[in-house]
């Protein structure tokens, strides 16, 4: 997998891509930015719940599970020098017709293997790989 990330002529927003599908990357005003786009917390927060929802579609259909209706919230705190996220946290509300039970059971399994969840408790490592400064 592979995304880009180019910014916008002279401005501090940027914009990132995947295949054909994109959107804005920018910094709050507050934090010096243009604000017209999301910030790198928010797309990090959205991708653990982007991955929750996606891998419980998934989950649902290799159960035989019909889901009608998904609402995710995940919050965060940041901090420190440089800022990093901690006591990550969501809250998840499912609409279906299967029983409670079942689908709570479905939930907890999903938390357990969601790929942007899994790979973040377990540590997975980001390293820079290539540097070209261009005068």
């Amino acid at each position: 997998m592979q995304v880009h990330i180019k910014t916008i002529h002279e401005s501090s927003a940027a914009a990132g891509w995947a295949g054909p599908r994109s959107l804005v990357i920018d910094r709050t005003p507050r934090a010096g930015g243009l604000g017209i786009g999301f910030s790198g917390e928010e797309l990090f927060m959205m991708a653990i719940g982007a991955s929750i929802c996606n891998d419980l579609y998934r989950e649902a259909a290799l159960w035989q599970v019909v889901i009608r209706h998904v609402e995710i919230i995940v919050n965060g705190d940041w901090g420190g020098e440089p800022a990093k996220a901690s006591n990550i946290r969501y809250d998840i509300k499912v609409e279906s017709a299967a029983p409670r039970e079942k689908i709570e059971e479905l939930i907890r399994h999903t938390d357990q293997i969601a790929e942007i969840p899994l790979s973040l408790r377990s540590g997975a490592a980001v390293k820079l790989n290539h540097v070209e400064v261009i005068r």
